[in-house]
């Protein structure tokens, strides 16, 4: 299944659909979608999520109903 480059205003339509919200895994500069019922996952706001993505190189892909961090292609 083909994954495509969305905007972080996609995503955010998206995880509202999905009811997702922007996580960093605990003690960690990882970040992911989350329903915030992980005891591992904090919820985080968009703006450090954005943060994040930018610092780490990372865009949002989607495809399928499904959202994946990856690495930006040079």
């Amino acid at each position: 299944m083909p994954m495509y480059p969305i905007s972080l205003d996609r995503a955010k339509q998206i995880a509202a659909e999905k009811n997702l919200k922007p996580g960093k895994v605990r003690g960690t500069t990882e970040i992911e979608f989350t329903r915030g019922t992980s005891p591992r996952v904090d919820v985080i706001d968009w703006p450090e999520f954005q943060e994040i993505l930018e610092h780490k190189n990372l865009e949002i892909h989607e495809g399928g109903g499904f959202m994946k961090l990856m690495k930006k292609k040079e």
